[in-house]
């Protein structure tokens, strides 16, 4: 009998829809035909069903299913479903054992940590290769260090995508033309001091509304990665994207160490090796569809503006005291780990 990891709370937040699920040591078992124990994980996603997070968080799944020949297996929730649509409520839900697996952007998990947000500051990495290799060594380090002390495990990391700019109202090739511009960012103090340094009208806003904001005019733009960008649709309701890559943001799996730690040891290192791999792919995806999206976007009628680095230039002077400022808050230990350092 497969066995559902779940805890009386989301037994409680769906309702009882989930009530006759549970968990106990004594409950897992192993099954005679297979290495690993028999087990089904809930795992929470916030992005859409076709968004990138989703899109990793379903091959974890598969690879997971196919390695231990069904017996371990992960369902997959998108849309933070599990949690009516609200992200904030979902990572308590995960940090709280509410869910097995989750996997979050770090911008939105400083709601529970500023510092994992740390690698979301403005122009701090070169490129993707850049962000993978940092993150990969000591800033991965970093994130599993605060994790942990949250009662989450760090299982991988994984590109959200460097931050790009839409709007509906006129293109932007300057700092000037970023003033006035009410723009949806999570609610995180580095997006929402990056564009109020540019005197822009910063507008934090569950995700899940913000395609009907600006379809209704309520809104004016948005920032976020090329994939996202093309998987909500936002070319039918923009007509202006900037590619200045102004910020970088991960996409992380975790578990809950509650659940991680009752989980037998060779299925733990099965999710381990598997969470990787499912890592790795979901980067070099994100990587290779990103100019092809790019060209649809222009296809679709809108105008895609590549700033150059020289372009670039006079947006990093407008925030350059600000992005000081964060580097000091966030301190030392944290900055070393993502190679940030004051220009």
């Amino acid at each position: 009998m497969k066995v559902r990891v779940l805890s009386i709370l989301l037994a409680a937040v769906l309702a009882g829809s989930l009530s006759g699920c549970g968990r106990s040591a004594e409950e897992t078992s192993t099954s005679g035909e297979s290495a690993y124990q028999e087990i089904e994980l809930v795992m929470a996603v916030n992005g859409t069903d076709i968004q990138i997070d989703t899109q990793v968080a379903e091959k974890f799944a598969e690879l997971v299913a196919e390695a231990s020949g069904g017996s371990v297996t992960i369902s997959v929730y998108p849309n933070d479903q599990l949690a009516g649509g609200n992200a904030s409520k979902g990572i308590e839900m995960i940090a709280g054992g509410g869910v097995d697996l989750a996997a979050y952007a770090t911008s939105v998990l400083s709601v529970i940590d500023r510092q994992l947000g740390v690698g979301t500051l403005p122009w701090i990495f070169d490129d993707y290769t850049d962000a993978r290799t940092i993150i990969d060594s000591t800033g991965g380090e970093y994130y599993a260090e605060r994790l942990s002390q949250k009662g989450l495990t760090y299982l991988g990391s994984f590109h959200n995508g460097f931050r790009q700019i839409s709007n509906s109202k006129h293109e932007v090739k300057t700092p000037e033309d970023v003033k006035g511009l009410k723009i949806r960012v999570p609610g995180s103090e580095v997006y929402m001091g990056v564009f109020r340094e540019f005197g822009a009208d910063p507008v934090a806003m569950s995700w899940s509304e913000v395609f009907t904001a600006l379809q209704q005019g309520t809104i004016d733009g948005q920032e976020n990665g090329v994939s996202i960008t093309a998987s909500a649709k936002m070319p039918e309701v923009q007509d202006y994207i900037t590619i200045w890559n102004y910020v970088y943001d991960s996409d992380l799996i975790i578990a809950n160490s509650s659940v991680w730690e009752s989980l037998e040891p060779a299925t733990r290192e099965l999710l381990e090796e598997k969470a990787k791999e499912a890592c790795d792919w979901g980067r070099d995806q994100l990587e290779q569809e990103e100019e092809a999206l790019l060209a649809e976007f222009e296809e679709k009628g809108m105008t895609v503006t590549r700033l150059t680095e020289e372009e670039m230039e006079p947006f990093r002077e407008v925030v350059k005291d600000f992005k000081a400022e964060l580097i000091e808050s966030y301190g030392e230990e944290a900055c070393s780990a993502f190679q940030i350092t004051t220009e």
